[in-house]
């Protein structure tokens, strides 16, 4: 009597995408700038904590505050950058809507395999809102220089480092007013949080 033959189980592929409440599906492997929604990146940024939630206030310190403040910086820092810089500045978290933000301490853990789809995400929603996919040279590191600053103050002010501490690993602080500095460091709900994301986006891409 003939043996049957075996039959082998087909492995399922990963879900390697995630579903909006836009109703969009993003593709992590293969983002397309068609999925990508200013909507769903401000309501998942103003819900992603900065610091891994480890910052003083009644409310968690998001992304969505953090890239309002580093773009208050930049601005403060360099006047006449143009609206593509500002815009540019104000996106450079964006992946994050997706993946979340992943603490300095835990990429110098695991390396840098996540940075390739971090940058497949971040050309996918350049190229949606019309920024070059590779910003040049010189706006990356204006875009540094802010987030560093910004940076400086969240952690002196929110996340319980000393001066000296934060000046290491940062950098000597920017000049910034007390009346920015009051309003963008002290955290606001999510929901302020999304709204002022969205508002300052409109602005810019309609000036």
């Amino acid at each position: 009597m003939s043996k049957r033959p075996r039959t082998t189980k087909k492995t399922k592929a990963p879900r390697a995408w995630q579903r909006m409440l836009s109703g969009r599906r993003l593709d992590l492997l293969d983002p397309s700038p068609l999925d990508v929604e200013m909507e769903d990146i401000a309501h998942g940024l103003a819900r992603v904590a900065r610091w891994n939630g480890q910052t003083k206030g009644a409310h968690i310190y998001s992304v969505a505050q953090h890239s309002l403040l580093v773009e208050a910086v930049a601005r403060q820092k360099s006047p006449n950058l143009d609206r593509v810089g500002r815009l540019a500045v104000l996106l450079h978290d964006a992946p994050e809507y997706v993946i979340g933000d992943m603490i300095s301490p835990f990429k110098a853990v695991i390396g840098n395999s996540y940075k390739a789809v971090e940058l497949r995400l971040l050309a996918a929603i350049h190229v949606r809102f019309g920024l070059p996919a590779v910003l040049p040279e010189s706006l990356q590191k204006q875009i540094k220089a802010a987030d560093r600053g910004a940076a400086f103050f969240e952690a002196t002010r929110l996340a319980g480092f000393e001066t000296a501490e934060a000046r290491r690993f940062f950098g000597p602080p920017p000049v910034f007013s007390t009346a920015l500095e009051r309003d963008y460091l002290v955290p606001w709900p999510a929901v302020t949080a999304e709204t002022r994301y969205r508002e300052r986006f409109v602005k810019l891409l309609r000036e």
